[in-house]
C-alpha cells in the first residue's frame, strides 16, 4: 500500500520535529469518531511497532499502523496555510465523504 507526503507537509513537519525528542517522528492514525466516522489523528512518536508501515519522502519519517493505512492507502498528506488556519489535510481517496473542516470521513 502506498502514501504519500508533500513537499510542504515534510518542510512543516522537519520544522516542528526540531521541538520534539531526538530520534521522532511524525504518525498517522485513524480512530472512530469525528463528524463522519473516522477520525485523522497527527502526533510525534519515537516507537515504531512491527504493525508499522514507515514512508520517508523529502528526507521526512512518517508512520501509519496498517490497520489507519488500509483505511487511507493512496492518499496523500499536505500542509495548507491561509488567513483562516493552518493544518496538516489528508486527500483520501478511499473516503466517500468528510465533515467541513477536514478531521473525519466515512468509508
Amino acid at each position: 500500500m502506498s502514501f504519500t507526503i508533500t513537499q510542504s507537509a515534510a518542510t512543516r513537519i522537519n520544522h516542528l520535529v526540531i521541538d520534539e525528542k531526538e530520534n521522532s517522528f511524525f504518525r498517522i492514525s485513524i480512530t472512530g469518531g469525528g463528524c463522519s466516522g473516522f477520525q485523522y489523528n497527527f502526533i510525534f512518536d519515537d516507537v515504531i511497532t512491527p504493525d508499522d508501515q514507515v514512508f520517508e519522502h523529502y528526507n521526512t519519517k512518517i508512520v501509519i499502523d496498517d490497520i489507519s493505512l488500509g483505511l487511507i492507502a493512496g492518499g496523500e498528506l499536505t500542509f495548507t496555510e491561509d488567513l483562516v488556519a493552518s493544518r496538516f489535510v489528508i486527500t483520501n481517496p478511499n473516503a466517500t465523504a468528510g465533515c467541513g473542516c477536514g478531521n473525519s470521513f466515512t468509508l
